[in-house]
């Protein structure tokens, strides 16, 4: 048989096709191989929100068990969100700090996070628990005593400066646009000239 080498080039294609065939049709599972579709016999709710860890303000999703107190399963980034469109940091990955007041909850996440104020006397070793109102009380005034204490009216050339030499203002990684703008505003009304954040250092 004479083959030119257009016949040739038709029977390797054709040749080859086949050999590909026979392997896909030799790797195709079995009925028994194949994966069973079970239903979930607990429902899960996923619950958007925004990460708590910068002023970024990214988007995520919060997927929860309604099982025992809607145990949180995961944290990821919110795809649908214009800010980090499903992407998250290290930081925002890490949100797992969630602890549930709901006393039908088992086991809670993290049962390490201080949700009432502790406060520990000069001198002494242990923290005790204090009121809200007491503490926020305490605040203030130490903050308004420290302001009057040190507060400089005028400079040695006779101009009014008002300036609050005993005090710092130091921003926060977990606060936002919002949070932030406010402390600005308070720490200039106290006459502090010390501001920075932590982005920035």
């Amino acid at each position: 048989m004479e083959l030119n080498r257009r016949d040739f080039l038709k029977l390797s294609g054709a040749g080859a096709a086949g050999a590909a065939a026979a392997v896909a049709l030799s790797t195709i599972p079995s009925e028994s191989a194949l994966a069973k579709h079970i239903p979930l016999d607990e429902r899960v709710n996923e619950t958007p929100t925004i990460c708590c860890y910068c002023s970024v303000g990214c988007g995520a999703l919060v997927t929860r068990w309604d099982h025992k107190g809607k145990e949180v399963l995961k944290i990821e980034g919110d795809p649908d969100h214009p800010i980090n469109r499903g992407s998250l940091c290290p930081k925002g990955q890490s949100m797992y700090q969630v602890h549930s007041v709901d006393a039908s909850v088992d086991s809670p996440i993290n049962d390490q996070r201080v949700t009432k104020p502790l406060y520990r006397a000069p001198g002494s070793s242990d923290w005790e628990e204090k009121r809200w109102d007491e503490i926020l009380d305490m605040i203030a005034r130490r903050v308004r005593d420290t302001r009057d204490a040190r507060l400089v009216t005028t400079d040695a050339a006779g101009k009014v400066v008002n300036r609050n030499e005993g005090m710092a203002s130091l921003g926060g990684g977990e606060l936002d646009s919002e949070e932030c703008d406010l402390l600005v505003k308070m720490s200039r009304g106290l006459g502090v000239v010390y501001i920075e954040h932590c982005a920035r250092l």
